[in-house]
């Protein structure tokens, strides 16, 4: 039904209170645990770069706590298809299981607490929910189901609160909502959907939502970037890919602060967009390089995901590169502190799913995976560390980076989900 592991002391994680020497002239710190820093004026930019060292003194890692899942029993434990998780002030847990269509509730032991609405269009039913899922202040909880254009409002004891319906009906996304201050919520959007209806022209944005109303419009930084794709048509359809481990462009919305977290991959670079301050962390980290064997894996990849839309599609962008970027993905927790997926040396699984058996299959007999890492930083720019996750750990739905705590779905090889509840662990205790 469910496992937990025994409460540990955690870690010290908070960093010292400051780090950095107020100077403009690019003056380097060393004040703990080996931590170099540079900080300089760049315009009306501060940036801060980590030569070496971190706040934290040594790498951490995600230990389970609290497992929630099974393959057959309990139906409270069986899990379809997780899209979406969230975690009020108590720790309770709310997962929109999306083969179930309905709300699962866990508490912070992970005992099942309740289902909440199930499919429909009724009210406190679904219609197609999709990444969306948020706690408000006040307990309330927040579904976003594009599938009866509207967001679905749960009071603290699952009872139904109300419907709003303040978001596009068939505009489905894996991006998750977040919550600012007085509650407001910001879920994506298109904000030129009726402007341009080609894909690749599509600007990403936001709603800000108040009790029900749009209160505001926000569109992402636009840099002019364009990053290499894969582009495949037929008949009116059309998909576009990034080519594998090329440099991507990431903005997050930094909820508690009211702005963008921004960056591009091509180099280890990440702008907090603040309008009363602008700061870019940076920090020295070495490359990762693509082996041979990921190359043509992710090749072979793209290429077939490519052909389900035109069979007779053919490589059309630039080849995939021999090293990887500075960073893969960027996640701001709700606590402002700033997750920077690392990427990692790719490592070779045989895959269950080979059928050597059976010649018509397309499954590989081998798969390249990178194991998720991540380089924490707090909002002034100070590098608390890197911190590894155990295998299986997905990055989608997205995971809930909440002070010591993660919480994400994991699964197993034969593709079976759990939720877990991880505590960030240090390797080695930090020197003073």
């Amino acid at each position: 039904m469910l496992r937990t592991t025994p409460l540990r002391t955690l870690p010290l994680l908070l960093a010292p209170a400051l780090l950095l020497a107020a100077c403009g002239d690019g003056s380097t710190d060393t004040a703990a645990v080996g931590l170099e820093v540079v900080r300089e004026q760049d315009g009306d930019t501060v940036v801060v770069r980590t030569v070496a060292g971190s706040a934290w003194g040594s790498e951490a890692d995600l230990v389970p706590e609290v497992e929630i899942g099974v393959l057959e029993g309990d139906p409270r434990y069986l899990l379809g298809n997780v899209i979406s998780l969230a975690v009020d002030d108590d720790g309770r847990i709310f997962a929109m299981d999306r083969q179930a269509l309905t709300l699962r509730v866990y508490g912070p032991d992970g005992a099942h607490v309740g289902d909440w609405g199930r499919d429909g269009g009724g009210p406190g039913e679904f219609g197609q929910p999709d990444g969306g899922l948020a706690v408000l202040s006040d307990g309330r909880v927040v579904v976003r189901d594009p599938g009866n254009a509207r967001l679905q409002v749960y009071g603290p004891d699952g009872e139904r609160a109300a419907e709003w319906s303040v978001v596009r009906g068939g505009f489905n996304t894996s991006n998750p909502m977040r919550v600012g201050p007085g509650d407001t919520i910001y879920t994506s959007t298109v904000v030129n959907l009726g402007e341009n209806t080609d894909i690749a022209d599509w600007r990403r944005g936001l709603i800000a939502i108040h009790e029900g109303e749009v209160v505001d419009t926000i569109a992402a930084p636009d840099v002019g970037y364009e990053a290499p794709t894969l582009r495949a048509e037929r008949e009116g359809s059309t998909s576009i890919n990034g080519v594998p481990f090329s440099p991507s462009e990431e903005a997050e919305w930094h909820a508690a602060g009211g702005y963008w977290v921004h960056g591009i991959s091509d180099e280890y670079s990440v702008s907090l967009l603040d309008p009363d301050g602008p700061t870019r962390i940076e920090r020295e980290a070495p490359a990762v390089r693509v082996t041979a064997g990921e190359r043509a894996y992710q090749r072979e990849s793209a290429t077939r995901n490519m052909r389900s839309t035109d069979p007779a599609w053919r490589w059309n962008g630039p080849d995939i590169p021999g090293t990887k970027p500075a960073f893969r993905d960027l996640h701001v927790a709700a606590d402002g502190r700033i997750w920077l997926a690392r990427h990692t040396e790719g490592v070779r699984r045989d895959n269950p799913s080979y059928d050597p058996t059976d010649p018509e299959s397309e499954a590989p007999e081998h798969v390249w995976f990178e194991p998720w890492a991540w380089d924490v930083f707090e909002s002034d720019g100070t590098f608390l560390g890197t911190v590894h996750a155990p295998e299986g750990f997905q990055p989608y739905p997205r995971a809930v980076f909440r002070g010591d705590h993660v919480w994400a779905v994991a699964e197993d090889d034969l593709g079976v989900q759990r939720i877990v509840r991880y505590r960030i662990e240090l390797r080695q205790p930090a020197t003073e």
